[in-house]
């Protein structure tokens, strides 16, 4: 299991896309701040039908939009 499966988990749940999330967010839904390994799980997240179509690290926001 990926140690972001608990952020996918949680993308699942949101009705309203794009979805601008904080680093800050992440960090709270999953203990820990986001690295560098973030940029290769981020595919995992297409199998749950969303991608990650920015990673802004100037305001510290990714945005999320559904595929489907």
């Amino acid at each position: 299991m990926s140690k972001y499966q608990p952020l996918w988990n949680y993308i699942k749940t949101l009705s309203e896309f794009p979805y601008t999330m904080s680093f800050k967010e992440i960090h709270d839904i999953l203990g820990f701040s986001i690295d560098h390994s973030f940029l290769n799980a981020k595919k995992e997240l297409i199998s749950y039908g969303y991608i990650i179509t920015k990673i802004s690290l100037k305001n510290k926001t990714i945005q999320i939009e559904s595929v489907s």
